[in-house]
């Protein structure tokens, strides 16, 4: 199974998933416009939130980092004069190091993911949706800033008038990418925000054609007129999208250019009047405990061999 993954909905669904299906089986193909260069080294959040959980090493009270880690580096930073936009643990850091390390010595970003996920241990494929650099910018009403500086530093709270995904267009899927999706006909697209998570992976050149000859099985993000988490209900407001789940639908149709086949969202979320052949599911998306992402996970597997029969009868 293929999964597009970018920060914390998403990893969470990976958790469940990992127990329903043996994780040589998982490769997730995830965001990297939110990547960023912090004190010389590339730091991949969205890449590495991935990494940790399949490592069980992930600090799942806050969905980043290492868990236990230490901030001994990033203080004495700190009291140096030299503050950094992220607060990175020691250990993290090292992730960062090495995958920093790697690219300056010509590895492209998916060897050096390829790498780290080596090391350790890990079974599952990881794959950065592209080599390419890539960087969402938010417009505010006082300037443009990268996702990072919006989120991190002014907390989301800044008006967002646009949001600008610099670098997509010359931006191609890896090779890794382009033959994992020829070796697969079922791809999820997690519940991520649609705009700054999964949209950078749909606006690749080329994916839109790709993944409209697949089998797409899709879960919300929103549960009535707000995110799970994070800021996608801001995003989405200015891109012009209702916050709602008919919204993400609404998104994921102008991205693909097609409805997906089947449309997960909460039990308690309100109707989906929504025109066309998608088949819309209801369950309980609020992944609160493993068990609860578990179930999630074997729902969204029960819905691709339902399709599977479907196409075959």
């Amino acid at each position: 199974m293929i999964i597009l993954s970018g920060g914390t909905g998403t990893p969470k669904l990976l958790a469940g998933m990992r127990g329903v299906i043996p994780e040589e089986e998982i490769t997730v193909i995830v965001n990297t416009a939110e990547d960023t260069w912090v004190s010389g080294n590339l730091v991949c959040p969205d890449i590495d939130t991935v990494l940790y959980l399949f490592a069980d090493t992930i600090d799942a009270a806050k969905w980043w980092g290492i868990r236990d880690d230490t901030f001994t580096t990033h203080e004495s930073l700190k009291r140096a004069g030299h503050p950094e936009i992220m607060r990175i643990g020691d250990r993290d850091r090292a992730t960062h190091i090495l995958r920093s390390d790697l690219i300056r010595k010509g590895s492209a970003l998916t060897e050096a993911i390829r790498e780290l996920a080596r090391s350790s241990g890990i079974r599952a494929s990881i794959l950065p949706m592209t080599d390419h650099p890539v960087a969402t910018h938010i417009t505010t009403p006082a300037c443009e800033m990268h996702f990072q500086e919006y989120w991190i530093t002014h907390g989301g709270d800044p008006d967002v008038l646009g949001v600008n995904i610099h670098g997509i267009d010359d931006a191609v899927p890896s090779d890794a990418v382009l033959s994992a999706l020829d070796s697969d006909d079922t791809v999820l697209i997690g519940p991520s925000n649609p705009i700054t998570s999964i949209g950078p992976i749909l606006r690749l050149p080329g994916m839109r054609e790709i993944l409209r000859e697949k089998t797409v099985v899709a879960v919300s993000p929103i549960i009535g007129d707000a995110p799970v988490s994070g800021p996608a209900g801001r995003l989405m407001r200015a891109c012009g999208y209702e916050v709602s789940s008919a919204g993400v639908l609404e998104c994921y149709r102008d991205l693909l250019g097609d409805l997906p086949d089947v449309f997960i969202i909460d039990r308690d979320d309100i109707e989906i009047g929504i025109d066309g052949g998608v088949e819309i599911v209801r369950a309980d998306t609020m992944m609160t405990s493993v068990d609860k992402s578990e179930a999630l996970s074997r729902l969204v597997v029960d819905s691709f061999r339902n399709l599977s029969v479907q196409v075959h009868t």
